[in-house]
């Protein structure tokens, strides 16, 4: 006899309650052990009313829905979380949110350059097939009717908008994306939506179990992505969807989204040069990797390429004996006066390509009537305009107005561009958007938010002064000497200066995954080593001074006292004082502190409207987005 649903366990418990003081016994059917589960939830049982439980859990293993989450051995039930989420001592809370905390610090074991992260001798794609056996989904995944998608620039978006059309066209839609903003659940969209809390914890400790139950020393845990990847395919199978839209992690041939083998369709984004040090040093060898997730007898689709880049392309699609289609941009007029949900004129080429799969996938599976006949199309269908239009993606080209009585408008415009190439496209949309009018906030679904900019000639609510400001930052292992250029020239090119450039450590770190409502403060002042290279480097472009020390490195001797001077509580209480200070640069020691700054500038300033470009990295974005919306 199946279980009920938890939902509906809470309802019975609510209805009639067991006594916490009076547990089922061995011989208790799982309808009212699973009331009495759901009660206690409610409760929030000690660990003693817990203790009761456990010998349950053999019975419940492979039955219950919060088995999985609490009861699946050898995992114990977390009791040592500390600050992330579980008391410590006598009484640990069993609410589901503690749960996720601890999914958080299993996941944050997962992450590469730790000793117990050792390297699968077999090689990743067969360790990625040993892993998807495991968890029972590897013969499945030719039923998930797979979109695969690659490229240096744009997949995200790609990926985002083929998921909106084909969901908008009626099928149920999978969208697995890399990296995530601010909560790995983003990583996972169901239906357009990122999976919830609920269902999130249910799949990953089943596989985080059923794997930990399984490896040994020539199969270990895989590392993160890996994880994450075949948790998605977990997911995506459990839900029925009848399309799953992968992007690609890194390059192509060896990623591990590269063991799917019978997608429908492949697309591969603008490629440009990005990850040279796993990837090779020239665009050729960078596209040859890309292009490794072709398959024979499934066609391939592609945009307009730097020569070298498409010479690859071509090449392995030869070998192949597979069509490879070159996707020009959507011609704007297609859209019938609406307007693409990813802001940016290089969004047509994204949507371009995603007009080409979706419609390719649908002849592909037998929904060709859905779509006029050919290639090109004259004219869009219904479906397609409502998913271009409706696509909504955090932290690329997005917009956040903090505005309040009383005081100047703020404004944050974020996009996570942290290549030459993404920079450019960047300096571009800022530049245009800018120009524009701030009139009105749109919230939509999944907590994103997205600005509205339209001109609004009767209204004297923008005779506001405006100053533009640039808050940076970027991986170490980025050349800033490469990202910074494409950014101040497009930028002055179109007439957009900047008035004041922050240069600001994120609060993310490599070693750790957060959950979204988590803000980790450091408790000791960040080395800003990197942030003074970044200023100096910046300094070095705008006023064409050699910062370059003595041996000719890029990065240069700092100014031990500067960083020192940062430190001091006296320094960050002066912080306010920054925008009025008349150098170009400065270096902030925390993210919080200049988000601080820049909101007690508005206050101080009721008529002006401040608008900061927040650019460099994802993880920045994603930080920032975290303190806004906190």
């Amino acid at each position: 006899m199946p279980l009920p649903s938890f939902a509906a366990a809470t309802a019975a418990a609510a209805a009639a309650p067991c006594s916490v003081a009076s547990p089922p016994t061995a011989s208790s059917s799982p309808q009212i052990f699973n009331t009495y589960l759901a009660t206690c939830l409610k409760l929030r049982l000690t660990s003693s009313s817990v203790r009761t439980l456990l010998p349950f859990s053999r019975r419940l293993k492979a039955r219950s829905f919060l088995a999985p989450v609490f009861f699946r051995s050898p995992t114990p039930l977390p009791t040592d979380m500390g600050s992330n989420g579980v008391l410590l001592g006598k009484e640990p809370d069993l609410v589901l949110s503690s749960s996720y905390e601890a999914a958080m610090k299993a996941l944050s074991s997962l992450i590469g350059g730790r000793k117990n992260n050792v390297k699968p001798p077999k090689g990743k794609l067969n360790a990625m097939l040993d892993y998807l056996k495991i968890i029972g989904v590897e013969k499945n995944l030719i039923q998930l009717n797979i979109i695969h998608i690659g490229g240096t620039k744009g997949k995200g978006s790609t990926c985002t908008f083929s998921e909106a059309i084909l969901r908008e066209c009626g099928f149920r839609t999978g969208l697995f994306t890399s990296p995530h903003l601010m909560d790995v659940r983003e990583r996972f969209r169901i239906n357009g939506l990122d999976i919830s809390e609920d269902k999130f914890l249910y799949y990953f400790w089943d596989c985080w179990n059923i794997l930990k139950e399984n490896v040994d020393q020539n199969l270990p845990m895989p590392p993160l992505f890996q994880f994450l990847t075949v948790l998605a395919f977990k997911i995506f199978v459990s839900e029925k969807v009848d399309v799953a839209v992968i992007e690609v992690g890194l390059g192509g041939r060896l990623d591990s989204t590269n063991v799917v083998q019978e997608p429908v369709v492949c697309g591969i984004t603008s490629i440009g040069m990005d990850h040279m040090e796993i990837l090779g040093d020239t665009i050729g060898k960078i596209a040859t990797s890309k292009s490794g997730i072709f398959k024979p007898n499934v066609p391939a689709f592609t945009v307009l390429q730097h020569p070298d880049a498409k010479l690859a392309l071509e090449e392995r699609a030869s070998e192949l004996m597979i069509p490879l289609t070159i996707v020009p941009p959507l011609d704007p007029k297609m859209m019938r006066g609406l307007t693409l949900g990813l802001a940016g004129d290089h969004q047509f080429i994204n949507a371009g390509l995603a007009v080409a799969l979706c419609i390719n996938w649908l002849q592909r599976t037998g929904h060709g009537e859905l779509v006029p006949q050919g290639y090109p199309i004259e004219e869009l269908p219904e479906a397609f305009l409502r998913g271009l239009s409706t696509t909504s993606l955090g932290g690329r080209a997005q917009t956040f107005i903090e505005k309040n009585q009383n005081s100047g408008d703020l404004v944050f415009y974020l996009d996570g561009a942290h290549s030459p190439e993404s920079m450019e496209v960047c300096a571009r949309w800022f530049s245009n958007t800018v120009k524009e009018p701030v009139r009105s906030l749109t919230k939509v679904m999944n907590d994103h938010v997205i600005s509205s900019f339209h001109n609004n000639k009767h209204s004297n609510e923008f005779t506001r002064s405006t100053m533009k400001v640039l808050l940076f930052n970027c991986m170490e292992k980025r050349d800033p000497q490469l990202l910074l250029p494409p950014l101040i020239n497009i930028c002055a090119s179109n007439g957009v200066h900047f008035s004041k450039v922050i240069f600001v450590p994120s609060m993310s770190v490599y070693h750790r995954v957060d959950s979204g409502s988590s803000i980790v403060i450091p408790d000791s002042p960040a080395n800003l080593s990197w942030q003074f290279i970044l200023q100096r480097t910046w300094e070095k472009l705008i006023h064409e001074k050699d910062f370059v020390n003595g041996n000719g490195s890029s990065k240069q001797q700092l100014d031990k006292s500067l960083v020192h001077e940062f430190h001091t509580r006296e320094a960050m209480e002066k912080c306010g004082d920054v925008l009025n200070d008349l150098s170009c640069s400065a270096v902030i020691p925390s993210l919080p502190l200049a988000i601080k700054c820049l909101r007690d500038y508005v206050k101080e300033n009721p008529t002006l409207s401040l608008q900061v470009l927040v650019t460099g990295s994802l993880h920045l974005v994603g930080d920032v987005l975290k303190l806004l919306k906190k």
